[in-house]
């Protein structure tokens, strides 16, 4: 690929983090949403019990996380040769169609269906933007190129999805999917026009990805990310009525507790970057700590303003620290099959997402009230903090694979990190 101007990359990586900032909105807006998804799509059950229809709405986000479940391994493991700008192009075009499709789905059933073929592109999409960032920013700053793609999820969360929960609040859930949608539609004439041809990986084979699900360490950090989201989940999906039934704030008030927790998600997940690379397994623990701590304030405290926004805050910064601890173990335990390591990663944490929006939407249908979900997630830190352990116990058996593969090396003198630039980049598409 020639080189590129300085003014040329900086578009390049501006289309690029567009469509992760789209996806950080087709993602969690549904979470600001969900008492008016519940209140149009299943009207009848919510006049009899909005806590059943709000449960029952909260198989919209499972199903968003079960389609990033199926799409990121299957997708990594089968486009990994195809050119990557047009590659990039058609899994945001699949973004834009599969978003407006659920603006207009006349049914539940249908929304869900939308959701879930929505979802497909979201871990492939991460992977290879990242990829052809680190390219265009060439040797020694790859990773800084990787990060810029993966700000746009990170403004997400504390702008945009903000924002169009709010107009979604005003105008209706379906508007809000319908600006969605034209995000991703942005996005497909910018990776067009901006983004400069790239080949695929010409020795990318279904074998050499899928060695590395041989590996029990692989599937125990995996199931480590699962869990734990399945956690954080269980309390961001119904974060809502959380707001407006238990903490008792007026509904114009939701956008700004996601504002806060975008904010918690972005500072936990610079720390917790800075902390795997002290040690991935280590800094596992250490987010399990934070987790259950902030969980416990969360449940104790959130009838009131205070306890509800510095209670969200520590819950999302608490998790967000997770997802790189786990991305940089896995990198330390896949040996050579790194593009599937960092897609895997997606669909376990998204895995997560589905579980725990799930289990939180059977405590509140059973009449539990809005604070059970948090008590649903304490207790998933527990199976969380086993598999955890489990790892730690494998890296001691004797017999065992030393940490290496094309994860980050370990200085013999002091134990820390040395991560080559191979490393950085697949630890960077999480």
């Amino acid at each position: 690929m020639p080189s590129l101007s300085r003014a040329r990359t900086n578009l390049a990586l501006l289309a690029l983090a567009l469509g992760g900032f789209g996806i950080g909105a087709t993602e969690f807006v549904a979470m600001g949403l969900l008492p008016e998804l519940a209140r149009d799509l299943l009207p009848s059950l919510y006049a009899d019990s909005p806590e059943d229809a709000i449960g029952r709405a909260g198989i919209l986000i499972s199903a968003y996380a079960a389609g990033v479940v199926v799409g990121a391994p299957t997708i990594a493991v089968f486009a990994a040769r195809l050119p990557r700008r047009g590659l990039l192009v058609a899994l945001a075009t699949a973004f834009t169609l599969g978003t407006f499709a659920s603006a207009f789905a006349p049914t539940f059933e249908l929304v869900v269906a939308a959701r879930f073929v929505a979802a497909l592109p979201h871990g492939a999409y991460f992977g290879v933007a990242a990829l052809v960032a680190a390219t265009l920013m060439g040797p020694g700053n790859r990773g800084r190129g990787v990060a810029i793609v993966l700000s746009g999820l990170t403004v997400s969360n504390v702008v945009g999805v903000p924002l169009i929960t709010a107009l979604g609040q005003a105008a209706g859930w379906r508007i809000a999917y319908i600006a969605v949608s034209v995000i991703f539609a942005l996005t497909v004439v910018a990776i067009r026009l901006a983004v400069p041809a790239q080949a695929g990986d010409p020795h990318a084979t279904v074998r050499r990805e899928l060695s590395g699900f041989a590996r029990g360490r692989v599937w125990l950090a995996l199931m480590t990310g699962a869990i734990g989201f399945g956690g954080f989940f269980a309390v961001y999906s119904y974060v809502a009525p959380l707001s407006t039934e238990v903490t008792r704030l007026d509904a114009s008030m939701v956008p700004w507790v996601l504002v806060v927790a975008g904010l918690g998600m972005t500072i936990g997940n610079l720390a917790g970057g800075r902390l795997a690379d002290h040690g991935p397994l280590r800094a596992v623990f250490w987010c399990f700590g934070a987790f259950v701590v902030s969980l416990v304030l969360l449940a104790l405290t959130a009838a009131s303003p205070i306890g509800l926004f510095g209670g969200m805050f520590l819950v999302t910064a608490a998790a967000a620290a997770l997802s790189p601890a786990i991305q940089t173990r896995l990198m330390d335990v896949a040996g050579e099959s790194q593009t599937l390591a960092a897609a895997g990663n997606h669909a376990s944490l998204n895995l997560g997402n589905s579980l725990g929006a799930a289990l939180g939407g059977v405590v509140i249908a059973a009449q539990w009230g809005y604070i059970a979900p948090v008590w649903v997630g304490l207790a998933l830190c527990v199976p969380g903090i086993a598999f955890a352990l489990a790892g730690a116990a494998a890296d001691r058996r004797p017999g065992a694979r030393p940490i290496s593969g094309h994860g980050p090396q370990r200085s013999e003198a002091s134990g820390r990190p040395v991560l080559d630039e191979d490393s950085v980049l697949d630890g960077a598409t999480t």
